[in-house]
């Protein structure tokens, strides 16, 4: 394959020759040489299925010749294999319909069946890129309606999986960890007994609850703007083209869409994404939450709270020999905060929305699936890489119960608050635990002591 080399605003690249099957394609990477990130892959595979439910249906509704149909079909199959990835040229930063990565894939697949056809990909015949490949179509409702697919596919293909798994993962270390008991800390401070399975229990509903969100994206991600090309009105297509190649696209990918109930809103809002994007900021947070914690809970080993272990990955630092650093905790901040940075972006997109269209497509595309595909990575590192390997601290989760003087609290009902204060003071200005006052100034038995406490005796 023959290469060009073209400028952008980060130097000289190599494009692939074949890539300049029509002029808008060529176009639209000459005059956009603003750095390298291209159109999202996903978005782009959501595209060509589109194309190809759309060839069907137009050969079926008898707009289309079947050999033309049968040519861009078989383009389309082998688009979806990733065979032509590297023709895939148009950056993030295009018009704002995404018109120039509309017909980037409209003018590879018009070239290939052209040469299926012909054995020869150059011009515009006997398939032509718009007359054909876009029958019935505008960048205008196909975009919005390749973001839909494309999201609601990896949500459901990827995330929602990926934060099951995590769930599940946090779920057993509960149980696992049912029986130790530890101190509860809030506002950074020593609070409360608990047991370290109710705190990671804590975490595993949190992220159940991550789950049951995304799961809830698809009622509204799931309606298509498809079929109302230019402005909603649906000009220029069959009356049944758009129901028919969504049923289509539908069956192909196993997820319920359905043609938008208006497609004015369709086209020209994104609230659905910016929605999407909200809750995918949400599932960030939750991520962060729990992987900031259990960062905490495993920090020392010997000068932190190290209540827990985690899986030792890789040596901690270039200086300090036997360092080893909260690797993957550490990346699921970092994943979190920009998925956070992603939303502000998708937010300011979905303001893009004028008139009749949103002109902010392509910036939305590449956040969105940046996000789910981050947050699904994530998650499954998170679980695989971390959490599986959490081993517990019986000892040390003990000890700091035994020198807390927040244990009094477990007094309160019984003697009151001032005098359950009293002895939280004495045990700090003498050194004793509270334990130790009780037996010596009360005559309490560790049994009874315990039952104050709600610390329960080990079952082992």
């Amino acid at each position: 394959m023959g290469f060009r080399e073209e400028k952008d605003a980060m130097g000289t690249v190599r494009v692939p020759a074949s890539a300049y099957y029509g002029s808008q394609t060529q176009r639209a990477v000459e005059n956009f040489p603003i750095g390298r990130m291209r159109f999202p892959l996903g978005a782009i595979r959501a595209l060509i299925l589109i194309k190809r439910c759309a060839a069907r249906i137009n050969r079926q509704l008898g707009l289309l010749k079947a050999n033309l149909a049968a040519a861009i079909d078989q383009a389309a199959a082998e688009a979806l294999d990733g065979r032509m990835d590297e023709q895939f040229v148009v950056g993030v930063f295009q018009t704002g319909s995404g018109t120039s990565s509309n017909m980037n894939v409209n003018e590879v697949l018009a070239c290939r069946a052209n040469e299926i056809l012909t054995g020869d990909k150059s011009g515009k015949s006997p398939v032509h890129p718009n007359d054909h490949v876009n029958l019935g179509q505008s960048s205008n409702d196909v975009i919005p309606s390749a973001i839909h697919v494309a999201a609601l596919t990896e949500l459901n293909g990827g995330l929602v999986p990926a934060l099951n798994g995590l769930r599940q993962a946090l779920a057993d270390k509960a149980e696992a960890f049912a029986h130790i008991p530890k101190i509860g800390r809030t506002h950074l401070q020593d609070a409360v007994p608990m047991t370290l399975g109710q705190e990671f229990s804590g975490y595993a509903r949190q992220i159940e609850l991550a789950g049951r969100r995304v799961d809830a994206l698809s009622a509204d991600l799931s309606e298509l703007a498809l079929g109302g090309t230019a402005v909603g009105t649906g000009l220029n297509a069959h009356p049944e083209f758009a129901s028919r190649t969504i049923a289509a696209i539908a069956e192909q990918t196993g997820l319920g869409f359905r043609e938008a109930v208006n497609h004015f809103a369709a086209q020209a809002a994104q609230d659905a994404v910016v929605e999407s994007s909200g809750t995918l900021k949400t599932v960030a947070v939750s991520l962060a939450k729990t992987a900031n914690d259990i960062r905490w809970l495993a920090s020392g080993p010997r000068c932190g709270l190290g209540e827990i272990n985690l899986p030792a990955l890789q040596p901690g630092s270039s200086i300090m020999p036997g360092k080893v650093n909260p690797v993957i905790p550490e990346a699921v901040l970092q994943v979190a905060a920009q998925v956070i940075g992603n939303d502000a972006a998708i937010t300011i997109g979905g303001q893009g929305g004028i008139f009749e269209l949103n002109v902010m497509l392509p910036l939305i595309a590449h956040n969105l699936l940046q996000s789910i595909e981050l947050l699904t990575s994530a998650a499954r590192v998170f679980t695989e890489k971390c959490v599986r390997g959490i081993t517990a601290n019986r000892e040390t989760c003990e000890g700091y119960i035994e020198k807390s003087l927040a244990l009094v609290t477990g007094l309160v009902p019984k003697i009151g608050y001032d005098k359950a204060a009293e002895i939280a003071q004495k045990a700090h200005a003498t050194g004793l635990t509270i334990r130790q006052i009780l037996t010596q100034d009360k005559g309490l038995t560790e049994a009874e002591i315990n039952t104050l406490f709600n610390i329960h005796a080990n079952p082992d």
